[in-house]
């Protein structure tokens, strides 16, 4: 055995995991909180080595450090907020796959977040045709209660072993002269901080500072990263006196031009999560204004008072090509994991992390930390839902290339049963009798309804490509040569700006 392998084994075997676990367990006893007991409270401050550095504290990222430090494994999480406010970000609050985690924090940790598991549908409002379809939505629905499920996943991997330094912000990323990234550089309030690790996991969300500061050309790590490929959102919590009609139902709506939308998702019958994005590749919109305006005309919201207002970026992009450079990946929002339709991202996040953070373990016990052993953490991602919502991109990408009263014209006309399909799976079959009942009623968009064919043909023909991934690097630059090549043929069907 070498020196590295040796120092591996012994870091394996090493009791930290287990010691960190018990004193959590007798701080609760005494009052303290997870916080407290576990990171800086810890004792941990002053080291600067570890196995693996997690850069936030989000789901992704607690995920991964999760997973890690159940492996035996020292991990940090570097998250930048206090430790009270960590955890509370901007977000829909609606979740989709809420039947399933895995396991590293698992779903029964959760659920005290789970504050209305009664949503079972989405209900689309179209102003314009003055319609509202109900659109079954697969899988198991639920809508949280975002700070809490936020210190839930925290409390996951600190239970699993993980700690945390908070108040810390990344300022750049260590490498060697090779390219291979050793761990990150940091302050905590005012003061520097190095963190060296055999791996880093960049967890930090939209427009990542890793990725500005990193030198990942000499791998396949995707860089073609822009900002019109991102959603600007903002929501506020809203509370009514009166419960609402559609407290079953997840309420979208089409803002006033396209590649853009209100959200109304009920927390609780009378707390309800009310947000507006737009897609970045549109002029600015005023979202703070446009969605109060929406309120103040829905009856259901006279008198509301509202609380905790925030604003964020969203990826609404196909995931990223590749996630991984020697040392390095990317996970959740930092790699896309999106739905870019709909902006959900929870579970997609969830597991992207537990996948890194299981190809990680496996490139630390084999003694390197190579594109090639982190590779299979891509063709996962990819397997699982990363397909799927390459496909669905190409239908937010002909959103921007339409009139939006054209594209809400076809909605209304189009069934809901497909138009969920569509959504979810990247793809929709029509029967001919549902075709020519289509057809009917839209009559007057069909050059609308001739164009949303094609896209399908365009964003099927996609799926069934990014079915085929590579299953190593070497065979990288072909995918993305034929990927590129059916990219070109979405735009010239849609008439859209390229996208990437």
């Amino acid at each position: 055995m070498d020196v590295r392998g040796a120092v591996q084994t012994i870091r394996r075997i090493t009791p930290s995991s287990r010691t960190k676990n018990v004193f959590y367990q007798r701080s609760r006893l005494v009052g303290m909180s997870t916080q407290e007991a576990v990171g800086v409270g810890a004792g941990d401050l002053g080291r600067d080595s570890w196995d693996a550095v997690v850069v936030g504290a989000g789901t992704a990222g607690c995920y991964a450090a999760a997973t890690i430090a159940d492996a035996g494994y020292d991990v940090v999480i570097i998250e930048r907020k206090s430790p009270e406010e960590a955890g509370h970000i901007a977000c829909g609050d609606a979740l989709k796959g809420a039947d399933t985690f895995p396991d590293a924090i698992p779903k029964s940790q959760l659920e005290p977040a789970f504050t209305n598991t009664g949503v079972d549908h989405g209900r689309f409002e179209i102003p314009q045709e003055d319609t509202v379809l109900e659109i079954p939505v697969p899988g198991e629905l639920a809508v949280v209660d975002r700070w809490t499920y936020g210190r839930k996943v925290i409390e996951g991997a600190a239970d699993a072993g993980a700690t945390f330094h908070y108040d810390t912000v990344v300022q750049d990323v260590r490498q060697t002269d090779d390219g291979t990234v050793t761990g990150v550089d940091a302050i905590r309030k005012g003061t520097p901080r190095t963190y060296d690790a055999e791996i880093v996991v960049d967890g930090a969300g939209a427009l990542s500072i890793l990725q500005d500061k990193a030198d990942l050309a000499d791998s396949t790590f995707d860089t073609n990263v822009t900002y019109s490929q991102f959603c600007s959102a903002y929501r506020e919590i809203v509370h009514v006196d009166e419960p609402v009609e559609w407290s079953d139902a997840l309420v979208f709506k089409p803002t006033e031009r396209a590649a853009g939308y209100l959200w109304y998702f009920p927390r609780t019958e009378t707390e309800i999560n009310a947000g507006l994005g737009f897609q970045m590749t549109e002029e600015p919109m005023h979202l703070v204004d446009d969605l109060k305006r929406d309120l103040r005309n829905r009856a259901e919201f006279q008198g509301a008072r509202v609380e905790d207002k925030l604003g964020a970026a969203i990826p609404t992009r196909r995931p990223y090509d590749s996630a991984v450079h020697p040392g390095f990946v990317a996970v959740g929002d930092a790699a896309g994991h999106v739905n870019p339709t709909t902006g959900g991202g929870i579970a997609g996040a969830a597991y992207a992390g537990t996948y890194a953070a299981e190809q990680a373990i496996e490139a630390m016990e084999q003694g390197t930390v190579d594109e090639d052993v982190l590779w299979r953490y891509n063709e996962r991602v990819m397997d699982h839902f990363g397909a799927r919502y390459a496909a669905l991109d190409v239908y937010n990408i002909l959103s921007t290339a339409v009139d939006i009263d054209e594209l809400m014209g076809l909605l209304a006309a189009m069934p809901g049963e497909q138009i969920a399909e569509a959504l979810y799976s990247g793809s929709a079959n029509l029967g001919w009798g549902l075709k020519i009942k289509a057809l009917l009623k839209a009559r007057g968009h069909y050059g609308t309804v001739w164009n949303l064919y094609k896209t399908k043909q365009r964003a099927d023909e996609l799926l069934s490509h990014y079915e085929d991934y590579p299953s190593s690097p070497a065979g990288f630059d072909t995918w993305q040569a034929e990927r590129d090549r059916l990219m070109e043929s979405v735009y010239e069907t849609t008439g859209a700006d390229p996208k990437y």
